[in-house]
């Protein structure tokens, strides 16, 4: 093979993604342990603290997720005391996901995460800054490419 055969593993835009995933899950692992949650937890976390309440399907559609992956997701978050889960007075279908103030005062430890990890990643503010706009660009581009399937 030649540095230009196009299936060469490390050229892989999939493969360097799926690589780079996995080392920054593991790179929130011990920041978020003594906090007594998972990354995929912290992201609901995330969209709780922007959003003070989300009914499951919102939940979803923000972090790109299935209903049916979030719920276990949300009840060990119920578990831990960190949130609740409600039916809609309004539509008894509808489920509605709140911090409790446990889940509301973890915040505060949280602020530091984004601090901690550009520390752990050597990066600036700046580099993760274009970094996030390019993996915007690229997830928006993905979904793009799905609707014309």
């Amino acid at each position: 093979m030649t540095s230009n055969d196009p299936l060469v593993l490390e050229r892989q835009v999939c493969f360097a993604l799926t690589v780079a995933s996995r080392g920054i899950v593991a790179a929130y692992k011990p920041v978020l342990d003594p906090m007594g949650i998972t990354h995929p937890q912290y992201l609901v976390l995330l969209a709780l603290w922007e959003h003070r309440t989300l009914d499951l399907r919102t939940l979803a559609e923000l972090l790109h997720q299935e209903a049916s992956t979030l719920s276990p997701l949300i009840k060990r978050l119920e578990a831990q005391g960190l949130a609740s889960r409600v039916r809609s007075s309004a539509d008894e279908r509808r489920l509605e996901i709140t911090l409790t103030p446990a889940g509301e005062a973890l915040r505060t430890q949280a602020e530091q995460v984004p601090v901690e990890m550009a520390k752990r990643l050597g990066m600036t503010p700046e580099e993760l800054g274009a970094l996030h706009r390019a993996m915007v660009q690229l997830i928006e581009a993905s979904q793009r490419s799905l609707e014309t399937d």
